[in-house]
This record gives C-alpha cells, sequence and structure tokens, in this order.
C-alpha cells in the first residue's frame, strides 16, 4: 500500500489511475461513498483487480497523502470536502481529474491551506459496469500543465499503463477537450449514443456548435485551428454507434449533470466577451433543466 497516494472517487477515472498505480506496485489508499473490498478494471491486456478495501469515512483516511487523484465529478466536488480536509496537508499535490477548464478554481477553495490544485485533460475511455467493474477502451493517457506540481504527478505515474505528457501551452489543450465534452451534451439531450452524429441534421448542429466553441475557446487564449470542430466531430461518427458517454450515462440514471462545466462555461465566457452563442442560449437551459428540473 502506497501511503503518499490516494485516490478519491473510485469510478472509471479513478479506477483506471488505481489499476495503472497498482500494477507498478505504488497501491494507492481508495476513498469513496460505497464500502467495497477491490477494484477491478478490464483493460487491454487482461483484468487488473486493485486490493481494497474504499475507504468510506474520511476520519479513518490514515493521515494527509503527498498526492491526490481527485476523480469526482463536479457535481461531487463539495461531497469530497471531507476527503480534501483529511487527506490534504502542506505540499499536497491534488491532481484533478474532472472535465472542464475551471477545475483549479473550483478546486481550491475545498483545500487547505498548503495544498495546491494540479489540472488535468483526460484522455482516456473508460466506462462503469453494471457489476461495478470498469473497462479500459484504450490508452491511458493524461495531459497536465508544465510545472512543479505537475511533476510530482508524473514522477507517481512514471511507468505505468497511464501515460502522463506536460504541456507548455496547457490551456488550448483543456479548451480543445472541453469542445469535445460540450458538443456530447448533444447526446445527453436526445438520449441517443455516438449513432446519433450520423445523422446529417444533427451532424451540422454539432460543427455549428463547435464552431460557437471555438470562438469562445479562442476569445479564452486557446490556441485552435479551424479544422479542430471537424476533427472533433469525426472523432465522434468514427465512434461505435453505441459508444455512450458520461453525460449521457448521468442522464440515463437520473444523476446531476455536469452542465454547466461542459456546456454553460461556453455561454458564461462568450457573454463575459460580448461573443454571440446562439446555440449555447438554447443548448444549457434544456441541459440545466434535464439535470436540476423542476418537473
Amino acid at each position: 500500500m502506497h501511503s503518499t497516494i490516494a485516490v478519491v472517487g473510485p469510478g472509471a477515472i479513478g479506477t483506471t489511475v488505481a489499476a495503472a498505480l497498482h500494477e507498478a506496485g505504488r497501491t494507492p489508499r481508495i476513498c469513496g461513498r460505497t464500502p467495497r473490498e477491490r477494484l477491478e478494471l478490464d483493460a487491454p491486456g487482461g483484468r487488473v483487480v486493485v486490493p481494497g478495501p474504499v475507504l468510506t469515512d474520511p476520519a479513518r483516511a490514515g493521515g494527509t497523502a503527498g498526492i491526490v487523484f481527485l476523480a469526482v465529478k463536479s457535481t461531487q466536488i463539495a461531497g469530497a470536502a471531507p476527503w480534501l480536509n483529511a487527506l490534504c496537508g502542506p505540499g499536497t499535490v491534488v491532481c484533478v481529474l474532472q472535465n472542464g477548464v475551471e477545475q483549479e478554481t473550483m478546486v481550491a477553495p475545498h483545500l487547505p491551506e498548503g495544498a495546491g490544485a494540479v489540472p488535468s485533460v483526460v484522455w482516456f475511455p473508460a466506462q462503469a459496469q453494471p457489476d461495478g467493474s470498469v473497462r479500459l477502451l484504450g490508452e491511458a493517457r493524461l495531459t497536465l500543465p508544465d510545472t512543479d506540481a505537475s511533476r510530482a504527478v508524473l514522477e507517481a505515474l512514471r511507468g505505468t499503463r497511464c501515460s502522463v505528457e506536460l504541456a507548455e501551452d496547457f490551456a488550448s489543450a483543456a479548451w480543445r477537450k472541453l469542445l469535445q465534452n460540450a458538443v456530447a451534451g448533444l447526446m445527453a439531450v436526445t438520449g441517443r449514443r455516438a449513432g446519433v452524429f450520423a445523422r446529417a441534421d444533427v451532424a451540422e448542429l454539432a460543427l455549428a456548435y463547435l464552431r460557437e466553441c471555438l470562438l469562445v475557446a479562442r476569445a479564452e487564449g486557446a490556441v485552435l485551428g479551424d479544422d479542430v470542430p471537424r476533427e472533433v466531430l469525426a472523432a465522434f461518427q468514427a465512434q461505435p454507434a453505441d459508444m455512450g458517454t458520461s453525460i449521457l450515462a448521468d442522464r440515463e440514471a437520473g444523476r446531476p449533470l455536469e452542465w454547466d462545466i461542459r456546456n454553460g462555461v461556453v455561454l458564461r465566457r462568450g457573454r463575459a466577451r460580448g461573443i454571440p452563442t446562439p446555440i449555447s442560449e438554447l443548448l444549457v437551459p434544456l441541459l440545466a433543466a434535464a439535470s436540476d428540473g423542476p418537473g
């Protein structure tokens, strides 16, 4: 058990990182809401079983950690705050494995003095299965900003199945991933999987929305080419028709949606900069209502 590393949130992303660490002999403490004896990852090459148990009481966290991988969704940050309080001390690096471009500002208020948050871009497809295991469908890769704190994360994951790259222009990488996350909101609204992008009308809408998001991303400092919207759409169209996404899974399960950090941010930042975002003006209220009601 590698006591200086902890994973908070053993969902699809957290399980993948925990399994990568365990394979390398750095089994982390695993912290979550549901008691479990082990985590299981079905990955290319076979199944990885990570010994538990999953800790469920922050009072029994076992002291502070040097590195904490925070793998809860943005809608669950407040609920994870007791874990951050228990696991973080001066010098603790919290690697935030979440969607969006506002990770640091959302997590920082919940950190004790002296701990710091490192944002990340998660580039791997991992899906929770009905039996509680997680299926990893491709290579696991993280992008982090090129900072000293990020280098600590890189060292923790060095030699594992989860590769880490440090980006000088992290903002561009984060906004490119946001375009991908944002357009996936159309899947949650329609209740359809990736095959929906094969419809010509949905593809046209998706491309227009991606171009709208691109304007905001560039205004926020991202350096992204004109071809990015078509590349993102083509990636969805190349997926199996039954491929899902996390925001669709949350919709199907009746859970709160990450609509604000994936879609609302484009509307908010666009308004602040005077950029027209007509598709966001329609899509964001629909996603918000699907998530939060009433009705």
